[in-house]
């Protein structure tokens, strides 16, 4: 007789508690020593132990077979999850938990019971350890894993007033899989799931398991709910198994008897509702339906079209029934941003079988609306990754369907007030006016005549987006600049973790006003700095890639990618020397076509960062982590330009970036500002090219409050020399590099900074602290001074101080 598979019940692990101790610091002689041993043997909680009472610190399992264990690992994984109780938080031997509990004992109030009730644990006794219930459960994932005949031993191990459980489980060769038969019959159930077999996860010679077996039912499941079995569920499949082989199994896959009518045929659509205007209070529907693409639709018709919602809908009257095609309908649809609840149902429709025995299906789609229309003001605390911080506000005017087609319209008027201190520079400042305002036009579909491109494959909406803004930025004493801007582009999502930008259009106006004398004088002295400057236009395509696995909570190790491509002035420079276009004289002495009398910029810039979280718990929940990032970008100046327009030029330093110094306070290269150029030091520290590295370590400490410990590394550098950068060596004498990038030495000028952080974090807000400590400075830190007059200092020694960084959310 063939016994049914085996179901045992898995038990669920208890969630690890967080790590919080830190092991304290060295004392000073004995007057400190002696009290810190005290602390620690306290801390250890040993000494709070009841007599004839032994602590339990833990138990370790191994797994002993003649033959080689195949995922031996994993195995000894799962073997240790359904050990209990867990043993008391403990890091080297301290157990802060266990101390503050007994601090609290006995106590209904006072700071000790507080601090028993906030951060103790109960201590964890031997006695509390059921071995036999432990082996138990052992023995059933052994089981589960083709082990069986095992046999599990555990040992106790007493040290003083601790003891600890030892799990040996010895194990012969795991069963493999010999054949496997799927249901026989030529009815509709038995051929729709016998047609499921070229994508079976049950594979002839893999080891039995019965976690494959779980997901096989659920992946027949899956496949038959996308071929209209609309009431099948995965309890109606059984798996008989034939154990009486050499170490080997056939596997039956049966189908039950008692398996629902209704269960075992597809069903097709019939009627389709539309109700766009549903209300969970209000259930009657006062508007009478109209026929629209065969779908009953109550319209709404002051917010909607009809058009704009039945495109959205990718269940169709009269076709198979598909789970596939009404998660994608329910996606959709809560993608377009108007509505707050969707709901997708379906009913048995009265009508009898057809003459093939497929069933009939009634379908409704119900929606309810967010307001059609909203306003929204904040007050915020800007932080840039410049290092420009200060108070700022934005209004935002929202409507959810401006042409009555889910078309969203964004109007944001937005100002702030910021201020960036040069902590390494004295007391100098730099103080920021900002005001914007613009208008977005997010379309829920691609625009891209002749073609109609839907992607009816994707649970994503996709948008086109027109944009258009206006902003100006006044730094104090220094300019005024505006810039002016139009776009148009796509979004779209083929997955949950892919997403890609396209723009075909992104036409910036650059325009610099109010300089002052100083600020005038400074453009002068630096041609590069000059042109970087100029009032220009910036013709640009872009595209982006980005892939991010953060999506997936239950992932440990997730990836996140982002890579972008931007070309600006090529069909631009093509018009201009086609049709002969006046040319202008650039401050260096080049010369630059022009659009109508304007210069325009001409590049090509790339974008790439990678980051890596790795969670070190298993317990999805848990904040400790290791997270990397490194970013490259490059942007490459050419035919109409020798430098990319300042705001796309990149910058390096600042608590998003290598925290040990200050915004922009780094490069190009080994150069470092003047003395006697302090002042302008913020304006000419960027470059064409970024390298940085970024490892942290996060830790959770208390409730909302996280510790982090890094290490950032980085620096940029110039395509084309600059002589007004003039780089030198540590006697003060020019080097010849001039910020620019050399593939033999720019590893030895990468500045690396280091140092530890807390962070603030209450899930819609992290406010984070961070104090880092230079480690290497990419130029030689000598202090240099003019040899026809000593007094006069050419360049200073950077002080050798750490930077505390002030800044909301994470650094990445």
């Amino acid at each position: 007789m063939l016994p049914h598979l085996p179901f045992f019940p898995n038990t669920k692990d208890a969630a690890d508690p967080h790590r919080q101790a830190s092991p304290p610091g060295r004392g000073r002689g004995w007057g400190v020593g002696l009290p810190l041993l005290a602390l620690l043997a306290s801390c250890s909680g040993l000494k709070y132990i009841p007599e004839g009472s032994k602590l339990y610190t833990g138990s370790t399992v191994r797994v002993k077979s003649e033959s080689t264990i195949p995922r031996e690992a994993e195995l000894t994984t799962e073997l240790e999850s359904v050990i209990t109780p867990k043993p008391n938080t403990s890091f080297l031997g301290i157990r802060p938990k266990l101390y503050f509990w007994h601090l609290g004992e006995g106590k209904t109030k006072g700071l000790g019971h507080w601090l028993a009730n906030k951060y103790g644990e109960k201590p964890v006794l031997l006695s509390q350890v059921d071995t036999q219930k432990v082996k138990g459960l052992m023995v059933n994932r052994l089981y589960n894993n083709g082990y069986f005949q095992p046999v599990v031993h555990s040992r106790v191990t007493v040290k003083g007033q601790a003891a600890s459980v030892d799990y040996t489980a010895t194990v012969g060769k795991p069963y493999t899989i010999k054949e496997i038969f799927f249901p026989e019959g030529d009815s509709l159930l038995p051929r729709a799931v016998r047609a499921t077999q070229p994508g079976s996860l049950l594979k002839v010679g893999e080891p039995y398991s019965l976690q494959t077996f779980t997901n096989e039912r659920i992946r027949i499941d899956g496949e038959l709910k996308n071929q209209g079995f609309y009431y099948f569920n995965p309890d109606y499949i059984l798996f008989q198994v034939d154990s009486t082989l050499n170490n080997q199994v056939n596997v039956y896959l049966k189908i039950k008897e008692r398996t629902p009518e209704q269960a075992s045929k597809p069903y097709l659509l019939n009627r389709i509702r539309l109700n766009t205007s549903y209300s969970l209070n209000d259930t009657t529907l006062s508007e009478r339906p109209i026929r629209y693409r065969g779908y009953i639709y109550y319209p709404d018709e002051k917010v909607f079209k009809a058009k704009a919602i039945t495109n959205a809908t990718f269940i169709y009257p009269d076709s198979l029934y598909r789970r596939r095609r009404q998660d994608q309908t329910l996606s959709r649809l809560m993608s377009l941003g108007t509505f707050k609840y969707v709901d997708v149902g379906f009913r048995p429709a009265r009508q009898k079988p057809d003459s093939a025995g497929y069933g009939f299906l009634n379908s409704y789609v119900r929606m309810t609306q967010l307001p059609k229309k909203s306003l929204r003001a904040e007050v915020l605390l800007v932080s840039k990754s410049n290092g420009f911080v200060g108070p700022g506000f934005r209004v935002q005017f929202r409507n959810r369907s401006a042409l009555r087609g889910a078309e969203q319209l964004l109007v944001n008027l937005t100002g702030s007030f910021e201020n960036q201190r040069r902590s390494n520079q004295n007391t100098i400042g730099l103080t920021s006016y900002e005001l914007g305002a613009d208008a977005q036009l997010l379309v829920p579909r691609l625009i891209t005549p002749p073609f109609n491109i839907r992607l009816v494959n994707s649970d994503f909406q996709p948008r086109t987006t027109f944009g258009a803004g206006i902003r100006s930025v006044t730094r104090v004493d220094a300019f005024t600049q505006q810039g002016f801007n139009l776009n148009y582009g796509y979004t779209w999502k083929t997955k949950l973790t892919n997403e890609q930008e396209l723009r075909p259009i992104d036409i910036q106006y650059l325009r610099l006003s109010n300089t002052t004398k100083e600020f005038d004088t400074l453009l002068v002295e630096r041609p590069f700095l000059n042109n970087s400057f100029r009032q220009q236009f910036v013709l640009a395509s872009s595209y982006r890639y980005t892939y991010n696995q953060q999506t997936q909570e239950q992932r440990r190790n997730q990836i996140y990618f982002s890579g972008g491509i931007e070309v600006a002035g090529n069909l631009a420079y093509l018009v201009s020397s086609l049709t002969g276009q006046q040319k202008i004289t650039n401050p260096d002495g080049s010369q630059s076509y022009t659009i109508l009398n304007q210069p325009f910029s001409q590049y090509t810039k790339v974008d790439l960062e990678l980051r890596n979280y790795f969670r070190t718990s298993a317990n999805p929940s848990s904040g400790n982590k290791f997270a990397t990032r490194l970013l490259i970008g490059a942007g490459l100046p050419y035919q109409n330009a020798r430098v990319l327009p300042y705001l796309k030029q990149y910058g390096i330093g600042g608590p998003n970036s290598v925290r040990a110094f200050a915004a922009r306070g780094l490069g190009p290269g080994t150069y470092r500002t003047p003395a006697a150029r302090e002042n302008s030091a913020f304006y000419d520290q960027v470059g064409d090219l970024r390298i940085e590295a970024n490892a942290e370590y996060r830790q959770d400490l208390f409730p909302y409050v996280k510790g982090a410990l890094f290490i950032d590394a980085g620096n940029i550098w110039l395509i084309n020399d600059d002589p007004s950068r003039q780089t030198i060596d540590e006697n003060g004498n020019p080097d010849g590099k001039n910020g620019q990038f050399a593939f033999n030495t720019f590893l030895k000028e990468l500045a690396v900074g280091a140092g530890a952080g807390l962070r603030i974090d209450v899930q819609f807000f992290v406010l984070r602290f961070d104090y880092a400590y230079p480690l290497r400075l990419p130029y030689s830190n000598t202090e240099i001074r003019n040899p026809l007059n000593t007094e006069e200092v050419l360049y200073k020694k950077t002080p050798d101080t750490g930077r505390f960084n002030i800044a909301i959310g994470y650094p990445f």
